[in-house]
């Protein structure tokens, strides 16, 4: 019997997707609950499974090409069991739009099966798994990848790169539209949101596809699916019509987080949206209500301003980005207000409603009085929560931390059980690319007889709001904690010719030492290409360099990084091109 394989459902209830991968070919024996293909939607990315069982006759789809609901993906010959005789008449001309009720082949068709053996089996391909990879094979390990969506997790798919390019067409038009103070015309200026996301999904796709190929120069199989842990050095993954055991000497968890939403009444509305799906709105809300005023908040908060949107951000704590020092706070508090960006701060948020015309209300508190505003949409950005399976891990008697969200691991990124680590968000460390990247690292290297530990005392923050802010080391906060005494350089841009130059005059340097040895031991930078600037001064506190070094330190004039060199001499006696 000839049957048609159609795409019955996508994420978030969305009505259409991208087609990123294909995973069958003609030919192929495959088993209902298969990987059929990858589709990115409005709504975040999915897996779709086969609802049948049989042998592939044709693949009806490419990958890139847009679907839609009811769309006949692939023709699959099979023999339908148990099913209804009218069903039963069904041939290639049938659309078969309730088949997902079929049970085809129902037992009668074995998966291969397939065992291995390797060095490291890495359950997760985000920035730490597939870093883990890379540093395992160039060391010589024999390294096996499992990976059950795409690789480069949610940073490279759903996080650090797609929001930095959404956040860069925003700029781009902001130029734009000031285009008038640089002497330049720029008429009927526009968005055009599905080609932004176009670009988004190029760049994403771009970078995915040269993660796969390293991977492969490595030498690393990649394997897609979801990894079991079976035994404590055995995992179980199905890939198609394959199960897969992997017998590994170590394994690396890295199986990254999730986006949370509060849990509160009406937080299931269709209106109601995480950040993954914030990153595929093709169409741009009049009215957007953010969650949360933390760096994801802020970030999209920041970024729809400019494209034009009338952003309104509700925060629990008194003040928007709350864990940075005070003068950092207060100046994109300030430039926040500039762009239009409505800040109700020290706020509970009570419960969210659906309102006429499919407006959302967020209903909300201050002070015992209670708030309402309107939207079209409604961001939750209230954070991200590991992905693990707790009570899979205590059953191998893993340990978790003392609030049992995330995995417990040592300096050496190992577990309780000496030969699985974790890496990544999965620790809920530090929820940072970069430090997962470098987790992974340590791991990696640890595995192979190169004993080396995790720091964090000099980790860069990167927050691309706008003007951007990046921190690292120690700050006011915590030398006050600390009971540290320190002196602080600061300098701002709007002395900066090349700032000015840029029309990007907001924000300033501040340069942390510790009194009594002169030594930098932190810093914060808000203004034009901050976070490719943190990287100096991250470099000064993990070298324990002193202020008195940097302003020693010849810098190329005109850039913004002479704010650095400006930032120490006002730590030495006084800034030379700012008077206070």
């Amino acid at each position: 019997m000839m049957l048609d394989i159609v795409l019955d459902k996508l994420n978030g209830h969305a009505k259409d997707g991208k087609v990123c991968r294909i995973y069958i070919s003609v030919g192929d024996t495959i088993n209902a609950d298969d990987n059929i293909c990858d589709i990115e939607s409005k709504k975040g990315s999915s897996t779709f499974k086969s609802n049948f069982s049989g042998v592939i006759k044709s693949i009806e789809i490419s990958e890139g090409d847009t679907i839609s609901l009811g769309a006949v993906i692939a023709k699959i010959e099979g023999e339908a069991v148990g099913v209804k005789e009218d069903n039963k008449k069904e041939d290639n001309t049938s659309s078969n739009k309730g088949a997902s009720s079929f049970n085809y082949f129902a037992g009668l068709m074995k998966p291969k099966k397939e065992e291995i053996s390797c060095d490291i089996a890495i359950v997760g391909g985000g920035p730490g798994g597939y870093v883990a990879a890379i540093e395992g094979a160039m060391l010589g390990a024999n390294v096996v990848l499992i990976e059950k969506e795409n690789l480069g997790g949610t940073c490279l798919n759903r996080g650090c790169i797609p929001t930095k390019t959404l956040v860069r067409s925003a700029e781009i038009y902001d130029s734009l539209c000031r285009a008038d103070e640089f002497g330049l015309i720029a008429e009927n200026v526009s968005v055009n949101m599905k080609k932004i996301i176009q670009r988004k999904n190029n760049i994403v796709e771009e970078l995915r596809n040269g993660i796969q190929f390293i991977l492969e120069k490595r030498n690393v199989r990649i394997i897609k699916g979801e990894g079991k842990l079976v035994k404590e050095d055995s995992l179980f993954v199905k890939e198609n019509n394959t199960e897969i055991t992997i017998n590994a000497k170590n394994i690396i968890l890295a199986t990254g987080s999730k986006a949370m939403k509060l849990p509160i009444l009406g937080a299931d509305l269709e209106n109601v949206i995480t950040s993954n799906e914030a990153l595929d709105l093709d169409k741009l809300p009049k009215k957007l209500i953010i969650i949360g005023g933390g760096i994801i908040g802020m970030e999209f908060a920041f970024m729809y301003s400019k494209l034009g949107v009338d952003v309104y951000v509700v925060e629990y704590f008194d003040s928007i980005l709350a864990t940075l020092d005070k003068d950092i706070c207060d100046e994109i508090t300030a430039i926040a207000k500039d762009n239009n960006i409505k800040l109700y701060t020290g706020c509970k948020v009570e419960e969210i409603l659906k309102g006429e015309d499919n407006q959302s209300i967020v209903v909300f508190s201050k002070e015992d009085t209670k708030k309402y505003l309107s939207a079209d949409k409604v961001l939750m950005a209230v954070g991200r929560a590991p992905s693990i399976d707790t009570a899979e891990l205590e059953k191998f008697n893993i340990e978790l931390t003392a609030n049992k969200r995330a995995i417990s691991v040592n300096d050496k990124m190992q577990t309780s059980l000496n030969n699985i680590y974790a890496i990544g968000d999965a620790t809920n460390i530090i929820q940072l690319a970069h430090v997962a990247s470098h987790q992974g690292v340590v791991a990696a290297r640890n595995i192979m007889g190169k004993e080396c530990s995790m720091n964090y005392d000099v980790v860069p923050s990167a927050i691309f709001t706008h003007p951007e802010i990046a921190v690292v080391g120690v700050s006011e906060k915590d030398a006050e904690k600390k009971g540290i005494e320190i002196e602080i350089g600061k300098f701002p841009f709007a002395a900066n010719g090349k700032a000015m130059t840029y029309g990007e005059k907001e924000g300033f340097v501040k340069i942390i030492k510790d009194k009594a040895t002169g030594v930098v031991i932190g810093g914060a930078i808000i203004g034009p290409h901050a976070t490719d600037l943190i990287a100096e001064l991250a470099l000064a506190v993990k070298n324990k360099l002193t202020a008195e070094q940097i302003t020693e330190t010849i810098h190329a004039h005109p850039t913004t990084a002479e704010a650095i060199h400006e930032g120490a001499l006002a730590l030495e006696g006084g800034s030379l091109h700012f008077v206070n």
